[in-house]
């Protein structure tokens, strides 16, 4: 059965988290994904920060069909075709180049590119996309940055990543600009190397506290 094709509004709509996932080890990638689609998170960004992450997307794209893997720091064209031939179904990068986007076009991996700037912004819809990744969130201005751009990218909507913690995650998913965040709390290292999987199943499910669906 043919997967179905996904856009960067889907991946960002799908829940207020996507989580930011660093795995060290193989065996615990489908364990872990199974965990997060049990706490209602399904749309899964595994970063290409380790040797071993191309092989765990690859475990959770067999493996996990409930969930819709995806990969995060991609930054060249062989990072966006690595990803594709693993089975990652979309995209997420720190930063955005017109030669990395069409490399992500090429291999139809929907790209949430990262944004710091008001002209990063204007180049990224130049090239055609308006649903961005606002990186680092916290250390670029926060929400007083996304507050001020409210009114010249009135057509722009962001994810946050980089500073978002439970504690603000709220606050940014209330700024009308703002679909969903970005974070590494969903899948802390600690409890991955405990393999307390039951643990990021209830992380997940405290995510659907932070906005209201619907």
């Amino acid at each position: 059965m043919a997967l179905e094709i996904l856009t960067a509004l889907d991946v960002m709509s799908d829940a207020p988290v996507i989580p930011v996932i660093v795995l060290n080890d193989v065996n615990d990638a489908v364990p872990m994904a199974k965990a997060l689609v049990a706490g209602g998170i399904r749309m899964l960004e595994v970063t290409l920060r380790t040797p071993q992450a191309l092989a765990c997307i690859e475990a959770i794209a067999r493996d996990v069909p409930e969930a819709v893997i995806g990969a995060g720091t991609i930054r060249t064209a062989a990072d966006a075709k690595a990803a594709a031939d693993a089975g990652a179904r979309f995209a997420v990068s720190p930063g955005f180049t017109d030669k990395m986007a069409q490399a992500a076009r090429d291999v139809n991996l929907p790209l949430l590119p990262g944004v710091a700037t008001g002209s990063e912004v204007m180049m990224a819809m130049e090239a055609g996309f308006n649903h961005l990744k606002f990186f680092p969130a916290l250390q670029s201005g926060g929400i007083p940055m996304l507050k001020a751009w409210q009114g010249p990218f009135f057509d722009v909507k962001f994810c946050p990543t980089g500073g978002v913690t439970p504690s603000n995650a709220a606050e940014f998913l209330a700024l009308s600009n703002v679909i969903c965040v970005g974070g590494s709390w969903l899948v802390p290292a600690d409890v991955v190397a405990q393999k307390d999987w039951a643990h990021i199943t209830r992380l997940a499910w405290d995510t659907a506290l932070l906005k209201p669906r619907g």
